[in-house]
């Protein structure tokens, strides 16, 4: 469950935001203050982006939900074990995007989006693989 679930999760996102290529979303400046990692509820978290998550699943061992606010579309997903979390991030990364991690929660988005919400949240970026060789 959890491959497919990565898989839903990154499809969804890259198919939003058109897999990320030539993204604009940045600041482009030097990299802005990052507050401390927030923790708590996939609903907590969604409150402090401004966004009404639109549950997609709904599982002990893994809650993800689609948002969207002023800075774009993502996918939010809180997890109850950190080993789950970075299992889902591993296999997810196979399918590119850029994701905002926190402890026992990801946001998945492309680049300009993730930095926003890293402004509000915290956490760490990561990079899926980059699939724009592959070009269209």
């Amino acid at each position: 469950m959890k491959v497919a679930s990565a898989a839903l999760a990154v499809t969804a996102v890259l198919a939003l935001a058109g897999c990320g290529a030539g993204s604009s979303g940045g600041s482009g400046g030097a990299a802005a203050k990052v507050p401390a990692t927030a923790t708590g509820s996939l609903e907590s978290l969604a409150a402090e982006v401004k966004c009404k998550p639109d549950m997609q699943i709904d599982a002990d061992e893994l809650r993800q939900a689609l948002c969207k606010n002023g800075a774009g579309k993502f996918v939010l997903a809180t997890f109850a074990t950190d080993r789950g979390q970075r299992e889902w991030i591993n296999d997810a990364k196979d399918y590119g995007g850029h994701y905002l991690v926190g402890r026992k929660w990801v946001a998945v988005a492309d680049d300009g989006v993730v930095r926003s919400l890293r402004g509000t949240l915290g956490g760490d970026v990561e990079a899926g693989a980059d699939h724009h060789a592959h070009g269209g």
